[in-house]
């Protein structure tokens, strides 16, 4: 995800906003998931349920929590193999779609979407479950413009299996997918245009059925006033976040400076945790570097 100021109509598909609000149109939202989906995967999505911006809370006050940004849901039939300790008896495949604009290829995205596959299956069990059958197929697909990996894939499909016995079906029914917007080896042309579409979504980039029936959604979308009006509202969103991002670094390395000098009373602790000011929060954390101890650090504040 990304903060960005560009103008509403040189956003692209790939681009968190425009993404989200061709997902969730009521209009085209299904159609675009679809044929997104059908396109990168290389096979046909069935009908689907399309939810954005799905907000996972932690699992505890100081933990960490995620904001998906678009799943769809597609049922399927119910399978079960003879001999499969693990198959979907859910009867559903999620799809969670992520648009990442990366600062530089090296982010640990594949432990970033470790952490948010355990939220994601977490959220779907109940208290006192105990079948794990039930856990749906989730496949996680990151589409970026940078090489996550610096082989020139357009895809990058990862899957959990046994490196002992070859043929044996590892049925946790987890997929991630890593889709490079610029690769130029495996996939298909349609998947090769699509990617290109999605990093550049102008129309000359539209060569295909698929992207220019995606370039008309998303020229449908982008003139909607509704949509123009919520784009000032995201860009307010997403500043708030990016500074709240920058403030929690700063507390964070005040921690990590005091880390050794003392024990840190919870009057100081909480102190920290709470301020919201980022000028003081940078003075701290000059201050909990020079500082020699957690006691002085604590007078100065």
């Amino acid at each position: 995800m990304s903060y960005t100021k560009k103008k509403l109509e040189d956003l692209n598909v790939i681009d968190d906003f425009l993404m989200n609000r061709l997902a969730s149109d009521t209009a085209v939202g299904e159609e675009f998931c679809r044929l997104l989906l059908s396109t990168l995967l290389q096979r046909e999505i069935g009908k689907v349920k399309v939810t954005v911006q799905k907000v996972i809370p932690p699992l505890a006050p100081d933990r960490k929590g995620i904001r998906m940004d678009v799943r769809v849901e597609e049922p399927t039939n119910i399978r079960e193999k003879a001999g499969a300790a693990a198959m979907n008896l859910n009867g559903m495949n999620v799809y969670d779609i992520e648009p990442h604009l990366l600062k530089s290829a090296d982010t640990g995205l594949p432990r970033h979407n470790r952490f948010y596959q355990a939220l994601t299956d977490a959220s779907r069990m109940k208290s006192g479950q105990r079948d794990y059958r039930a856990l749906p197929d989730l496949y996680v697909l990151t589409i970026l413009d940078k090489d996550p990996f610096g082989y020139d894939y357009m895809a990058y499909s990862i899957r959990n299996k046994c490196e002992e016995i070859e043929e044996l079906e590892y049925g946790d029914g987890l997929r991630f997918y890593y889709f490079y917007t610029k690769g130029r080896l495996g996939g298909n042309e349609g998947m090769k245009t699509m990617l290109r579409y999605i990093g550049d979504s102008r129309k000359e980039n539209a060569l295909d059925e698929a992207t220019k029936k995606l370039h008309m959604f998303a020229e449908s979308v982008k003139i909607q006033p509704e949509v123009r009006e919520s784009y000032m509202l995201w860009e307010d969103y997403e500043e708030m976040m990016r500074e709240a991002g920058e403030m929690n670094a700063r507390i964070e390395t005040v921690f990590d400076f005091l880390q050794g000098k003392g024990e840190i009373p919870q009057t100081v602790t909480e102190r920290i945790k709470t301020e919201t000011n980022p000028q003081i929060l940078r003075k701290w954390v000059m201050l909990a570097a020079k500082a020699d101890s957690v006691a002085d650090f604590a007078t100065k504040i």
